[in-house]
């Protein structure tokens, strides 16, 4: 595939360094992309009150599901590349390329008319209070459905380009959106007064800015990824491969925001001051656990690689040294989170609004306290998505979701609990999963990562290239 192509290739290199090199800049860029919603949350909360602020974080909470369609689709194609890529199969690559593009253009197109179209339907499902909270959702979210095409593009190229072992394009890309993001944000919402809508807008631009840039940047950069014109077909079986994962990584994604949607609902009944504590609580919840999500992911194509290759001793070794990294990771991550939330939630919200600083700190020492649960589960996902089972990831998404969804309307009628039992749904939700995917994991399919060479590793390394 070429010189460009050898300097992705994750199956070299000892396997922490190699890994973490890929992760870092994934890692960055997701951090700054949190910039986009911070930027928004800041500002929102500090120059239009918490009425903003509370609308805002409801309709983050919408965007996250409505994208995580696309980005679970993306994510599946990626998946595919990097088994491809790892196999040195040049036609297969560039054909799911061409396949799986125009799939997910098509899909987007649609998911985009559907927002627009359903849009009230969708503000009433949220139990958003009528009023000023509703009215400012609305203006919100009619701009900001304007960027779910900047989204696909964005998230498909970086997929694309991790996918055969580059992370740090997409991050430039990404710190040039995310730094024009902010600047935008102020001119809008404090310069012209735009309120909610420049907030959006300046998202919005944004977003567009990354997205363009790193296509035109992959077409011209990357010439081994141009799919030929004997490859510029769509095969069934293409199709089938291509669908088998992305369909199945997208219901998994849009399975585990679905459940955060169902939450905020329940969070919204309990009224304003509540859903402005939670808006800021979940930017920072996000934030601080993002590096061991963005870690799981990078882990993804890191096994999909070397699973592709054959190569069972140095996926044991990845797998390990990825699960310490994690553990410490998290563990630091909680302590912080604990010990500093309150001044963390005196970012987002002015010192005398204290019924919503005292709802974000119990929070926050309530899920903070347990990061390595979710930390755990990220590299569960990563790790069956890239060894070819991604219904095992949907199992695991619905298993905490579910839970979390179910916990969090049960605990939260009980009047000893109130809010807070939507709160403890979210660890509990994790555990489960965790404690499911290890089993399935060290018993089912999935035993043959800590087996001895042989068996199923001779038979993968034996495919047919």
């Amino acid at each position: 595939m070429g010189k460009t192509a050898e300097k992705g290739d994750l199956t070299k290199g000892q396997e922490m360094r190699t890994m973490l090199a890929f992760a870092v800049p994934m890692i960055l860029g997701n951090l700054l992309k949190q910039c986009y919603n911070v930027a928004d949350t800041l500002i929102v909360g500090q120059f239009l009150g918490p009425n903003a602020l509370a609308a805002v974080g409801s309709s983050y909470t919408l965007m996250t599901f409505l994208t995580s369609i696309l980005l679970g689709l993306c994510m599946g194609s990626g998946a595919v590349f990097s088994i491809r890529f790892g196999r040195k199969d040049e036609d297969g690559l560039k054909e799911g390329i061409w396949t799986s593009f125009w799939l997910i253009a098509g899909l987007t197109v649609v998911l985009n008319l559907g927002a627009y179209l359903a849009l009230d339907p969708i503000i009433r499902l949220l139990q958003v209070p009528a009023g000023e909270v509703e009215d400012l959702m609305r203006e919100y979210l009619t701009a900001i459905f304007a960027g779910i095409a900047a989204t696909f593009l964005y998230n498909y190229f970086a997929s694309l380009l991790r996918a055969v072992g580059n992370s740090l394009v997409p991050l430039l890309f990404l710190a040039v959106s995310a730094v024009l993001n902010i600047g935008l944000d102020l001119w809008f919402v404090v310069g012209f007064r735009w309120g909610v809508a420049g907030a959006a807008w300046a998202t919005v631009l944004s977003q567009y800015v990354s997205g363009i840039g790193l296509a035109l940047y992959a077409w011209f950069r990357f010439p081994f990824l141009r799919p030929q014109k004997e490859q510029r077909r769509i095969r069934p079986e293409r199709v089938r491969e291509i669908g088998s994962f992305s369909v199945l990584t997208c219901l998994q994604q849009s399975v585990m925001n679905f459940g955060i949607l169902m939450v905020q609902g329940r969070v919204n009944s309990f009224g304003p001051a509540v859903m402005a504590a939670f808006a800021a609580a979940v930017k920072i919840d996000s934030f601080a656990y993002m590096p061991v999500q963005d870690f799981g992911n990078a882990f993804s194509p890191f096994i999909a690689q070397n699973y592709g290759a054959g190569l069972r001793e140095r996926l044991q070794a990845g797998l390990k040294g990825a699960v310490t990294v994690s553990l410490l990771f998290s563990l630091a991550v909680s302590a912080v989170v604990w010990i500093f939330a309150r001044p963390l939630m005196l970012l987002f919200v002015e010192p005398q609004e204290t019924e919503i600083i005292a709802e974000g700190v119990r929070y926050l020492h309530i899920e903070g306290a347990f990061y390595c649960g979710i930390g755990c589960l990220f590299l569960l996902y990563g790790l069956y998505r890239a060894i070819g089972r991604p219904f095992m990831s949907v199992v695991l998404t619905v298993l905490s979701l579910g839970a979390r969804v179910v916990l969090a309307y049960t605990l939260s009628a009980l009047p000893s609990l109130g809010v807070t039992g939507i709160w403890w749904s979210v660890p509990i939700g994790w555990a489960l999963a965790d404690a499911v995917g290890l089993l399935c994991l060290c018993f089912g399919k999935g035993k043959e990562l800590f087996l001895p060479a042989g068996g199923l590793y001779a038979k993968i390394g034996r495919k047919k290239k």
